[in-house]
C-alpha cells in the first residue's frame, strides 16, 4: 500500500514572488476551483478566486492580480481585500471577506492543508 501524502502540491513558494499572486486550480471537496496564491515572505495564503461582492474572479486576465501595499484589488468593481485575512477594507463589499482555503508549506511546496 502506498502511504504517501495523497495531497499534491499546487506550486513551489518560489514560484509566487514575494509580495504577490498568482492563480492556480485546485480539487476542493466542492469542485474544481480556481485559487489565488499569495505570498507574504515565507507564508502563503490561499482564496477562492471569486470576490464577494458580485461572485466574478479577482484577476484582471488569468493569473494576474492587482496588489498594491498589501492589499489586493477586484478588476471588476475596485473592492479591496488585505492579503493576511481577505478582508475587504474598501470597495462595494466592506466588511466581508474572500473564503480562505487552508494551505500548508512542506518542503518548499504550497499544499492543500
Amino acid at each position: 500500500m502506498d502511504t504517501a501524502n495523497p495531497i499534491q502540491p499546487l506550486c513551489r513558494l518560489d514560484d509566487i514572488p514575494d509580495g504577490e499572486a498568482i492563480a492556480v486550480d485546485a480539487s476542493l471537496p466542492e469542485g474544481e476551483e480556481s485559487l489565488i496564491l499569495v505570498r507574504k515572505g515565507e507564508a502563503a495564503h490561499a482564496y477562492l478566486n471569486i470576490c464577494p461582492h458580485a461572485g466574478r474572479r479577482l484577476d484582471w486576465a488569468p493569473g494576474k492580480f492587482l496588489l498594491k501595499d498589501g492589499i489586493l484589488i477586484c478588476a471588476a468593481h475596485g473592492a479591496s481585500f488585505q492579503i493576511g485575512d481577505g478582508l475587504c477594507v474598501g470597495g462595494p463589499c466592506r466588511g466581508d471577506r474572500l473564503r480562505a482555503v487552508d494551505v500548508a508549506i512542506v518542503d518548499g511546496e504550497v499544499r492543500l492543508a
